[in-house]
């Protein structure tokens, strides 16, 4: 079995975050979903809260796994047996940033590949950031985030 982990904070997770992992679904036979604690991050969600909001939107995709991890995630990867890191691409901003962490990651494990998806262009200027901050002043989030996590939002804004 191909196993697959696509490690990020996803705070929160957006339509674009959905989009790289729904085709991620369709690539590997199980995907794992890894919430990362970071702690020189400041989360706005805390991490019970992304796992709850990321399960309710991948509920009905049968091999997608939800978990969080502390630490590197060559370890995590190794732990589960995966042999994929997935990575989501956006800009080319994104690719110098992901390119150093791919292959450092391949220096701490040569067995783990990292595969990098594009969403599509529909989410492709979508980041949790401007997410936030468009909830959080009442913007209209419901065409930026899966459902769960507007929800969540109009809970928080009123």
């Amino acid at each position: 079995m191909t196993i697959a982990i696509y490690p990020g904070s996803f705070d929160p997770i957006t339509n674009g975050h959905f989009d790289v992992l729904y085709r991620a679904s369709k690539l590997f036979e199980k995907v794992i979903v890894v919430v990362l604690l970071n702690a020189a991050k400041k989360s706005f969600i805390s991490v019970e809260n992304r796992i709850e909001l990321i399960k309710e939107s991948v509920k009905d995709i049968k091999n997608i796994e939800v978990d969080s991890f502390e630490g590197l995630t060559v370890k995590y990867a190794k732990s589960k047996n995966a042999k994929v890191l997935i990575r989501g691409l956006r800009a080319t901003s994104d690719f110098e940033y992901e390119m150093q962490m791919a292959q450092i990651n391949k220096t701490l494990d040569a067995n783990l590949e990292t595969i990098f998806l594009v969403p599509g262009v529909e989410n492709n200027f979508l980041a949790s950031s401007i997410v936030k901050e468009v909830a959080l002043f009442g913007g209209d989030i419901s065409g930026l985030v899966p459902e769960s996590v507007n929800k969540y939002f109009k809970t928080l804004v009123k």
